[in-house]
């Protein structure tokens, strides 16, 4: 006769499995009770996107798509395929989001697309935005689920990002006036379908380029990411597809529910806001503050602004992913170099945010998917930036 006993665990792997098991609850915990207080406090559409955000949230940690990473790929080894599935996501973006903005409206909500002008602001902004990627370790959501998942330096990313948000807000009248062309949208200009040929004609110069590179530096390409592990639906990684059509999803499903496309960066705008005026400095007679509408979200509460409450779902949703997949383990070792590029980074993505219209968000995954040409000024110049930091990352010590 024959037993079988449970392995036993090591101190570290019990400690391990309980902080996890501590954290998963904890996120679903504080996850029902906020959806339970946006539905009877703003409606089940506030409730909704909160839910969409911790879906987000989710995706973006076991999809690991971030797109810090896969920018850097093209530039340190050549590698294409996370821009590639970048494309992807925005070609069935712009497929769903060009009709039903044409549209109007959809289930009763009045939709409008991400369009702003094309001037030397968003040059700056996006180019500053693509440094401070790379040094402060991520992109506006990707700040949000890495730090939601328990990696302390993204704390610290995020906490100059909301600092460098309220500098941007602050001298936000100085870039008015650059020089620039007004708004230009493909949708607007030459009707629905030349808006879509256009645009999936854009997505395959990029693909085209990407393959083309990447033979000429290594041969042959990969179509996903190398993993030393299998693909896992519960611990990740996915495949950089699922994770592509998993935020397109994202990006309509905050279309239709709060009728224009995912952003992020505003809400750090908000916070920031909030803070400097808890300290004693008045932000309201900033030029930023006094646009229609901005002045009032100043003075309503948080959960109420619709970009806030689905940020907060995203770090939640991170959370939820990192305990479950058992990698929920925050270190504060963190090296003084690295310390430095991540205020330094989040510095510049706030800044450049603000003066760009947008971060990878809300100018270049809502902006194109809009059919806005200054989505594509914005990619063309954040890119450059983002390679520039790919250069400086080893005086910080990042790899």
């Amino acid at each position: 006769m024959s037993s079988s006993t449970a392995p036993q665990l090591s101190p570290q792997q019990a400690l391990t499995l309980k902080r996890n098991r501590s954290s998963g609850i904890l996120s679903i915990g504080i996850g029902l009770l906020l959806a339970s207080y946006l539905v009877s406090s703003y409606g089940w559409r506030q409730a909704a996107l909160f839910l969409v955000g911790l879906a987000a949230g989710v995706i973006l940690y076991h999809a690991a798509f971030g797109f810090t990473a896969a920018w850097r790929e093209v530039v340190a080894t050549g590698r294409g395929a996370g821009l590639r599935a970048q494309m992807m996501m925005l070609a069935v973006t712009v497929l769903i989001f060009v009709p039903l903005i044409a549209q109007g409206d959809a289930f009763g909500t009045s939709l409008r697309g991400s369009v702003a002008p094309l001037n030397f602001a968003v040059i700056c902004g996006a180019f500053m935005f693509g440094v401070g990627m790379q040094l402060g370790g991520g992109c506006a959501s990707g700040t949000l689920f890495t730090a939601g998942g328990g990696n302390v330096r993204m704390l610290v990313t995020l906490a100059a990002f909301i600092a460098g948000s309220v500098i941007g807000t602050w001298q936000w009248s100085s870039w008015q006036g650059v020089p620039g062309v007004p708004a230009f949208s493909l949708l607007e200009n030459y009707g629905a379908v030349a808006a879509i040929v256009i645009s999936l004609i854009l997505f395959a110069l990029v693909w085209s380029a990407t393959v083309y590179y990447e033979r000429r530096c290594h041969g042959t390409i990969t179509s996903d990411r190398e993993t030393a592990r299998p693909y896992s639906w519960f611990r990740g990684p996915w495949p950089y597809i699922a994770g592509a059509m998993a935020l397109a999803a994202v990006n309509v499903s905050t279309l239709l529910l709060a009728g224009r496309p995912w952003g992020v960066t505003s809400a750090f705008a908000l916070w920031g806001a909030k803070i400097t005026a808890f300290i004693g400095i008045d932000v309201t007679n900033w030029s930023y503050w006094q646009r229609a509408g901005a002045a009032n979200s100043l003075d309503q509460p948080v959960l109420s602004d619709i970009t806030s409450v689905m940020n907060i779902g995203i770090m939640l949703g991170a959370l939820l992913a990192a305990s479950l997949a058992q990698q929920f383990a925050p270190s504060m070792k963190l090296p003084m170099r690295s310390l430095l590029a991540s205020v330094i980074g989040g510095l510049l993505l706030g800044y450049g945010a603000r003066i760009a219209f947008g971060c990878n968000i809300g100018a270049y995954f809502g902006g194109i998917g809009s059919t806005s040409m200054h989505g594509w000024l914005w990619f063309a110049s954040a890119f450059l930036g983002s390679s520039l930091g790919t250069k400086l990352r080893p005086a910080f010590g990042l790899k």
